[in-house]
């Protein structure tokens, strides 16, 4: 092996080993944890940064390492890997600045910070897997990673919530599995293809292959949260504001997305599965769960289960530009994965620094906020636009391609989807926009906390304010080399439709 076939694997390492030492630092060892998660998240985007560089030009990537008979683990980075790498990477290191920040002085700092690593490596050996076998080991380390974070706050509440994430995962888990013992057994082989590895096997096969997709996408649509397998996200709200902007922008929700675009393209290839037509159902299944969680969440008042809800539909979005099954759509599908991540992050952020400042918890209690922590409610307000699909931010830039594909493939009907979606999500955010700015502010916040002359503490409002700024340039800068949607672009013509 040589120096490039290592670096995958040294990626992964780069946040499990720090975990893995976190867990045996003392709670008053602030200096040693914050040293190693830092250390951690540079080194990882260093090397990030290097294999972006060397795919952009044609170099190869992969770690193969024994695992079962006739099947080895495998990280590769392609282009699509690279795409969901850094963007894990990037919001890793912005989500530790923000959690040094948001568990100050609380307990159980190292076993939180041990799993949050852990939960990292996970989603990092999702996006690398190059095979279906190693992304359902990471795949299945991810929800058991997750589960303390969710718990973290050890109420009852917190206890509840996680027995349902569970519930929930590790069915799913259960469905991959047998999905994925199912397939190998039909074609002696779980290795990620471009255009799919399944074009030659006999038609009388279809109909196991049917079933073998119903049961991957529905394993997958567990963590993706599609209706009717969405019941855990917000119930998972409970958890910390970083494990909710972790769960929501980087790792369990963009998992599960991520999944399908993997089976979609790279086991069944795009054409094979629209051939047996499997795709037309999901694009059903992934609109009605983007009307679905916008209507959900016009009635939460809660703020962050409003948020919750919003991801619900917002991460089908994914989904429904695979399902169009077009290279415009899929561009449109594959950079929401970074849009999305983007916005969202930034509204939990945002939504984390209201309840440690001034104890804000619910959507009517915003009013006038934004003149009390206006750099708060600037950061939330990008997002919130981005969602709605306002240019310039960067969620108008999926939708457009997600629109625009539809049409080339002769799919009107989704841009009604698109549309009364974007409508519901200006329903549900510019009322708090409107409370935020325009409605006069009470004389006593809920549970004010006292930061001096500062908005708040430095490290939970540079956080919101870089990513949001990160969701501005995606929308002003998409044709830069390396902007999300060129990239979606190399990875549309490299591995989904060669010629």
């Amino acid at each position: 092996m040589n120096w490039n076939d290592w670096i995958p694997l040294l990626v992964v390492i780069t946040s499990l080993l720090p975990g893995l030492i976190i867990f045996t630092l003392a709670e008053d060892n602030v200096r040693a944890r914050v040293m190693l998660n830092l250390f951690g998240a540079f080194a990882k985007l260093a090397l990030v940064g290097l294999m972006l560089w060397g795919v952009y030009f044609g170099y190869h990537y992969e770690t193969r390492l024994p695992l079962l008979p006739n099947s080895d683990l495998v990280l590769r980075a392609g282009p699509l890997a690279l795409l969901f790498v850094t963007l894990s990477t990037i919001l890793w290191l912005v989500t530790t600045v923000y959690a040094i920040g948001y568990l100050e002085d609380s307990p159980h700092r190292s076993r939180f910070f041990g799993f949050f690593s852990l939960c990292v490596t996970a989603t990092v050996g999702v996006a690398l897997a190059g095979n279906l076998i190693t992304f359902l080991l990471f795949y299945e380390l991810l929800t058991l990673a997750t589960y303390p974070l969710i718990v973290h706050r050890g109420t009852e509440e917190a206890r509840q919530a996680g027995k349902t994430y569970l519930r929930y995962t590790i069915s799913g888990g259960a469905l991959m599995l047998i999905g994925t013992v199912w397939l190998y057994s039909l074609t002696g082989t779980l290795e990620f293809t471009p255009k799919g590895f399944l074009s030659n096997i006999g038609e009388q096969h279809y109909p196991a292959l049917i079933g073998i997709f119903a049961l991957l996408i529905t394993g997958l649509g567990v963590k993706a949260a599609l209706v009717p397998l969405h019941g855990w996200l917000p119930l998972a709200m409970i958890a910390p504001a970083p494990v909710s902007a972790l769960l929501h922008a980087v790792a369990v929700v963009k998992a599960g997305a991520f999944g399908i675009v993997r089976v979609v393209y790279d086991v069944f290839g795009v054409e094979f599965a629209a051939g047996l037509g499997v795709l037309k159902p999901l694009a059903w299944l992934a609109a009605f769960t983007i009307i679905y969680g916008s209507i959900r969440a016009l009635f939460q008042d809660d703020l962050k289960r409003r948020l919750a809800y919003s991801t619900i539909s917002q991460v089908s979005y994914i989904a429904l530009g695979v399902a169009i099954a077009g290279p415009i759509a899929t561009i449109g599908g594959v950079v929401h994965l970074v849009h999305q991540g983007l916005m969202k992050i930034t509204l939990f952020f945002c939504a984390g620094n209201l309840a440690e400042t001034l104890g804000i918890h619910k959507v009517s209690e915003m009013n006038g906020v934004g003149r009390r922590m206006p750099w708060t409610m600037a950061a939330f307000t990008i997002g919130a636009f981005g969602m709605i699909g306002a240019p310039p931010v960067a969620g108008f830039i999926s939708k457009w391609y997600l629109g625009l594909g539809a049409l080339n493939n002769d799919q009107s009907w989704v841009i009604f989807v698109l549309a009364g979606s974007s409508l519901l999500n200006a329903a549900y955010f510019l009322p708090i926009l409107h409370r935020a700015w325009f409605m006069p502010s009470p004389k006593s916040w809920p549970h004010e906390h006292n930061f001096g002359n500062k908005e708040t503490a430095w490290a939970l409002l540079l956080p919101p304010l870089i990513t949001a700024a990160m969701a501005l340039a995606a929308g002003l800068l998409v044709t830069m080399p390396f902007s999300p949607l060129e990239w979606a672009k190399l990875i549309s013509v490299r591995e989904f439709y060669q010629p």
